[in-house]
């Protein structure tokens, strides 16, 4: 039972959720290339993938390790 329930809550939740997505605002990508020592750069490449994310392209996130 508790598997079921499991398994129709995934399924529930992926086909809600699953097409929508939302891009980052320019404010947000000025905001986090701010720290960035080449601006420029890091402006258009997150430029370009949000760009690729709005037209259902695949685009690669890294993932930072968490260390405490």
């Amino acid at each position: 039972m508790k598997l079921a329930l499991n398994i129709f809550l995934f399924l529930f939740v992926s086909f809600a959720f699953g097409d929508k997505s939302y891009a980052i605002s320019n404010y947000q990508i000025k905001k986090i290339c701010k720290k960035e020592q080449n601006q420029s750069k890091c402006i258009k490449k997150l430029q370009e993938k949000r760009y690729n994310l709005q037209k259902g392209n695949v685009i690669e996130i890294p993932v930072i390790p968490y260390r405490r």
